[in-house]
């Protein structure tokens, strides 16, 4: 929404009162506003802080449900609600290395468990690994536009991740039938234009 010049001045114009009634009225009908303005304000914790505490919940999250991963549909739910928290994290911190390296991690974690997910039926599982592989080329997307000193650190990360996804048959069938190349699984390797690239692949109907 864009404001005019006379709307701006109009708000300006109000007393100190007036606008911290209405920065308080905002904020409570905003609590991601609120959380961002507090970290950046008053916050004693860092980004390096909020994230380490992230990738601990991701861990203990993931762990916890894993005990219901026989159960694909409920397991992806609760993936989703951890990946809802990873975002949030993001939008209060603006920590683009933590979008990478949280995915990546959580990714990681579930692959943890490819010997219970490999004894499901390919229908079961198929929709979970649609969204591993959706969650991995998105993050190839970022690191290809964040500065090249984070890469080798994104390199570590790519390389467990390839070999568990070598040793889940379904999901390295289904990643190369969606167009995933293991070989972008190094940053230097990620093509220039990683992200029309997926933006071509899903209208082809993959993807999805």
């Amino acid at each position: 929404m864009e404001y005019s010049k006379e709307f701006k001045a109009a708000l300006s114009a109000f007393s100190s009162t007036e606008k911290d009634k209405l920065i308080f009225r905002l904020l409570r009908k905003d609590k991601l506003l609120s959380k961002k303005l507090y970290f950046e304000l008053i916050d004693p914790e860092t980004t390096d802080d909020k994230r380490n505490a992230m990738e601990q919940n991701v861990e203990e999250k993931i762990l916890l449900a894993s005990k219901y991963i026989g159960n694909t549909k409920y397991f992806l739910t609760i993936i989703r609600k951890i990946s809802a928290e990873i975002t949030e994290h993001i939008k209060i911190t603006t920590d683009k290395f933590g979008e990478v390296s949280l995915n990546l991690l959580m990714i990681d974690r579930i692959l943890d468990h490819n010997n219970d997910l490999s004894r499901q039926r390919f229908d079961n599982v198929y929709k979970l690994y649609i969204y591993i592989i959706n969650k991995i080329f998105k993050s190839l997307t970022i690191i290809k536009k964040l500065d090249e000193d984070y890469w080798m650190e994104f390199d570590e990360l790519l390389r467990t991740l390839q070999q568990k996804i070598s040793e889940n048959h379904y999901l390295q069938k289904l990643c190369i039938n969606n167009g995933l190349d293991f070989n972008w699984l190094e940053c230097d390797r990620i093509p220039e234009n990683i992200d029309q690239i997926m933006k071509d692949i899903k209208s082809q109907g993959f993807l999805r």
